[in-house]
């Protein structure tokens, strides 16, 4: 059975252009080619990346926008950091801050308006959420008990922040896909003991930590893909 939220970048993909990246880097500065501390000090450009990842693994409307926010500030610092213009950290902090607090805005405004309305957009629907899951955590935590028995999957980001769901009383069907996304947060999972866990994440100088016990019965099955930078997710019983 498949759900909308499985397509995710393979995660021997992203390691395999980091690894690439990374090499031609160091190699072009023995060379005497460029310079890697001159090159470095545009570490900015990782907000588009991982804008860029979030956006390409996202199935949400409200996760596009915020791929679309990582990569407009990785764009306002990397063009201040070639001289285009010039602010200084003390200007530039509070524009960043005002950016992310607009995608905290933009997507609670997005989720309450899918709960208010149907598939059709017009009829309320509030069971229509509750097979799913999707919460972002920005310097802050999300903490959720989900009591589905459809359940159907979603889709977790954690900055800098933290997302404790408890699934322990939900079931699913046949199979169910959450797509997480931790850059320099945590994200930590509760699931029932009769559900096979499947790990398809790709860490990126983070982790992916199962502590689950494999049950007799694997007809109910919890994919978990999606990328841990900086950061950690967590699955147990």
């Amino acid at each position: 059975m498949k759900h909308d939220f499985q397509k995710s970048l393979p995660g021997q993909v992203v390691l395999g252009i980091f690894a690439i990246g990374f090499g031609l880097l160091f190699l072009l500065d023995n060379l005497d080619i460029l310079n890697v501390r001159h090159v470095l000090s545009f570490w900015p450009t990782v907000f588009i990346l991982f804008g860029l990842l979030k956006i390409y693994d996202t199935r949400t409307p409200g996760g596009l926008f915020l791929g679309g926010m990582l990569v407009l500030i990785g764009v306002i610092m990397t063009l201040n950091r070639l001289g285009f213009y010039y602010l200084g950290w003390h200007t530039l902090w509070p524009v960043v801050m005002i950016l992310l607090g607009i995608s905290v805005v933009a997507r609670a405004m997005l989720n309450r308006r899918n709960i208010e309305q149907g598939a059709d957009g017009l009829a309320p629907a509030p069971e229509r959420d509750s097979d799913t899951v999707e919460a972002t955590a920005i310097l802050g935590g999300f903490k959720r008990r989900i009591l589905s028995q459809q359940f159907k999957g979603g889709e977790l980001t954690a900055i800098m922040g933290g997302c404790d769901i408890d699934l322990r009383n939900a079931s699913i069907e046949s199979e169910a896909v959450i797509n997480v996304f931790a850059v320099c947060g945590g994200i930590s999972l509760r699931i029932p003991p009769d559900w096979t866990l499947v790990m398809n994440g790709t860490p990126i100088l983070g982790g992916f930590d199962e502590k689950t016990a494999t049950p007799p019965n694997q007809s109910k099955r919890l994919v978990i893909q999606g990328y841990a930078i900086m950061g950690g997710v967590e699955v147990r019983n």
